[in-house]
């Protein structure tokens, strides 16, 4: 049963973020990998995922059809791609399993491992020790970090993405399934970051827009220097406050770096932005964590 000591509390108030090695064993970590491995295996590649096309108006189309398939995810299991894995036939140029970037957003929904995962009972006492009430489960999502092209996140915040108000009600879950190292792209954070607000949004554009979202706002300089690293061993589980700074480099190296990754929001006196790119639907509202 997870239970955070008061100077891990404290620590995590403090930082923004905090690390719980050995949350998950090896078996669990592997069961989702297992899982994942038959998601992948079944996979439909989208049309617009595969084809480079030449003229405007057919680029145009892409760009919706693309817009599209990530805006209406939220209720389902989809795949998105890192670059450059298809040529201009839409064949692919790497491995089909080594080509994912990640596949969102409903795991937790669909899948029957990640659901257990998600709604276990340590993480359920996790939550009940960290204070939340009614917490609801808003996205998931499984993130390769392929070998040598896993691509670079940027510097950012969580609820850039999914904002609340009041701000404070989100929170990042990241499990570590294989080791993340500093060679394959394990996450850095600035300690305290979480405290100064939110400086950017990405909201929603009109329906039928291109793009189908847009940023308000800017992202200010960050000092590379104030950024922590922080490797950790498979099955780590990592707190992540929804405004703390956060991002990951390039994975270089010859090893994946598999995560599973949810977020948590506090549903007590919380409005969940209707600008955000992620809305509820009637088919998957928010499901409470608590069983």
């Amino acid at each position: 049963m997870a239970c955070l000591s008061s100077s891990q509390l404290q620590k995590f108030q403090e930082d923004g973020f905090l690390v719980l090695e050995g949350f998950l064993s090896a078996e669990e970590c592997a069961a989702m990998q297992q899982s994942i491995g038959q998601i992948v295996a079944k996979m439909d590649v989208p049309l617009h995922c595969r084809t480079v096309f030449t003229t405007k108006e057919e680029e145009q189309k892409r760009a919706q059809s693309k817009t599209e398939y990530f805006l209406s995810s939220g209720d389902k299991i989809r795949f998105f791609f890192e670059k450059g894995v298809f040529d201009e036939e839409g064949n692919f140029l790497v491995p089909p399993e080594k080509s994912i970037n990640k596949i969102g957003h409903a795991l937790h929904a669909h899948d029957p491992v990640f659901k257990s995962v998600t709604h276990s009972t340590k993480m359920q006492a996790l939550a009940r020790n960290l204070g939340l009430q009614t917490p609801v489960v808003v996205q998931s999502m499984y993130i390769f970090k392929q070998p040598h092209i896993g691509g670079e996140v940027l510097p950012h915040q969580d609820a850039t993405f999914l904002y609340t108000e009041p701000l404070g009600r989100l929170l990042g879950v990241w499990i570590a399934l294989e080791d993340a190292t500093l060679e394959n792209g394990c996450l850095w954070f600035i300690p305290g970051s979480h405290t100064s607000g939110v400086s950017r949004r990405m909201v929603r554009n009109p329906a039928g827009s291109t793009p189908g979202t847009c940023f308000q706002g800017s992202e200010p300089a960050r000092d590379n220097s104030l950024f922590v690293p922080t490797p950790v061993r498979r099955g780590a589980l990592v707190l992540i406050h929804g405004e703390v700074v956060h991002k990951s480099e390039q994975n270089f190296s010859d090893s994946s770096r598999h995560v599973y990754t949810f977020h948590l929001m506090e549903a007590s006196g919380t409005v969940w932005s209707p600008e955000n790119w992620l809305q509820p639907t009637a088919e998957l509202p928010f499901p409470p964590l608590y069983t």
